[in-house]
């Protein structure tokens, strides 16, 4: 029987650095646009077409060499991922119209780069083509021919080694965000959490040094999962947790890297209203971004200790459901007032950081989840919400994701509000009412004790409804690309 999901991780485009032009290959120019002084002046006619040079205009020229014409507006870096995003997405549709005319499909195309484009210009027009031209569709047809390779054209062949060392890393992370995007987009009639824990097996096999195990619902009931287990009792798949371990010789540093997996959300008993709720596929999201950047960590062979640990269930509606009012004991033997059955990430969240600190012992932890729907409101759908209680590992995040093309916004942690979280009938409430981000990292920081924790809500910008630079519509694998680079910075 066909497998009815494209493959998972999917292919990325082939990149490669050359001095050379091969005959034939259609070929893409990358233009600047004008200063302010030269005016439209500034550009003269290239195939008959004037270009505008603004940043992820794409041009096609009729006549000439060049076939397209991308713009990279003032030259910032950040242009150049915004350009290569818009050119493999133009150079994708123009492939499609050659195949629907007849003509003979190109599969690959060349961008000449401009003489003072540096490391950083090439790493973010990596990016761009890499991610800009994502697709992921269940389907009965065929596959459509489609780009596999893109030469990047410099005029510097000393140059050549140099970009290629570049795009070796850029080439694993770009693979990182794509990897949690197919993860989060997968149908959840599918994407139950053993099919997660045994997608994260596979994809991690062969890879030194990474190791990972899956965790079924006996173990978890024997070792008193009870917020895993209270939020997947209501569905007829049983949770999961998939823990991830790389282990390179001499590391000295060990990161905890904690991720929501709810497969799908109903929001329980606490039902979710119907109009959203087909987009809860991605409530995943955080979990997916932990599963590819620790892959992406072992492939890259950091010399940092990483462990990954993604607590899975899908939080379904029946009459094994968990309730509001019911008190549950996490692993540790904390207990915790259920207020909102539809508060479900920080319950599962709470049994992984406890069990994964207590037995790793790590340097910090760092968990992304879509937590709550208050960060969207807060921050928009762009950036992520940091909330930590070590200024040093907050600032890492940030930076982290700076150099890789992901906006954060460091959040408070007030004090005034961490007696709401106090529990009367148990140790903790979990959805005591307030501004819900705050709220929901207050909670969680009453199962971390004294370890540097930095919490990352992602339910803004884990999935696109529009396109934006070399995000699509869909899951965008945000934070995995943080992630990585996060613990880079420890190499």
């Amino acid at each position: 029987m066909r497998n009815p999901l494209p493959p998972v991780p999917g292919k990325l485009l082939e990149l490669e650095v050359s001095a050379d032009l091969r005959r034939g290959t259609p070929l893409a120019t990358l233009i600047a646009a004008p200063s302010e002084e030269d005016g439209d002046a500034g550009l003269e006619e290239i195939g008959g077409v004037r270009p505008t040079g603004k940043a992820g205009d794409v041009q096609t020229v009729p006549t000439g060499g060049t076939r397209w014409l991308a713009g990279v507006g003032d030259g910032e870096p950040r242009h150049y991922r915004k350009a290569g995003a818009a050119l493999v997405r133009a150079v994708s549709a123009a492939l499609d119209e050659d195949v629907k005319a007849g003509e003979k499909a190109f599969r690959a195309f060349a961008v000449e780069l401009p003489e003072d484009a540096g490391a950083e210009h090439v790493e973010e027009l990596a990016f761009g083509l890499l991610l800009g031209g994502y697709r992921f569709t269940v389907t009965a047809e065929e596959p459509k021919p489609s780009l596999r390779t893109v030469r990047l054209l410099t005029r510097h062949e000393r140059a050549v080694p140099a970009y290629e060392k570049v795009l070796e890393r850029v080439r694993e992370l770009a693979a990182a965000a794509s990897f949690a995007r197919d993860l989060a987009n997968a149908p959840s009639n599918i994407k139950t959490p053993a099919w997660l824990a045994d997608t994260t097996a596979r994809v991690a096999g062969g890879i030194p040094n990474l190791t990972v195990s899956v965790r079924d619902e006996k173990w978890l009931a024997e070792q008193g999962f009870g917020g895993v287990l209270a939020v997947g009792g209501g569905s007829a798949a049983p949770p999961r947790l998939i823990e991830l371990e790389y282990r390179p010789r001499g590391a000295t540093t060990h990161l905890l890297l904690v991720g929501k997996g709810i497969t799908f959300d109903t929001g329980g008993l606490s039902i979710k209203p119907a109009d959203g709720m087909h987009l809860m596929r991605t409530d995943m999201a955080g979990g997916a971004a932990i599963i590819a950047a620790v892959r992406a960590i072992a492939a890259l062979r950091l010399p940092v200790k990483v462990t990954g640990l993604v607590p899975a269930a899908e939080n379904h509606v029946s009459g094994s459901s968990y309730r509001p009012g019911d008190i549950v004991r996490h692993y540790g033997g904390k207990t915790t007032e259920v207020g909102n059955t539809d508060a479900e990430g920080r319950m599962v969240l709470a049994d992984a950081l406890v069990y994964g600190i207590e037995k790793h012992k790590p340097d910090a932890v760092i968990d992304a989840a879509t937590l709550t729907g208050a960060m969207k409101v807060s921050l928009g759908v762009r950036t992520g919400g940091v909330f930590a209680t070590d200024d040093a590992l907050a600032e890492r995040v940030t930076k982290a994701g700076e150099r890789v093309g992901e906006a954060w916004w460091r959040m408070p942690l007030l004090e005034d509000l961490a007696e709401t979280v106090q529990g009367s009938l148990g140790d903790v409430r979990q959805a005591p009412g307030g501004p819900g981000g705050i709220v929901a990292a207050l909670f969680l920081r009453e199962f971390v004790g004294d370890v540097p924790w930095a919490h990352l809500d992602i339910a803004g910008p884990a999935r696109a409804d529009k396109t934006y630079a070399d995000v699509v519509p869909g899951a965008t694998g945000f934070a995995a690309r943080t992630l990585v680079e996060l613990v880079a910075s420890y190499a």
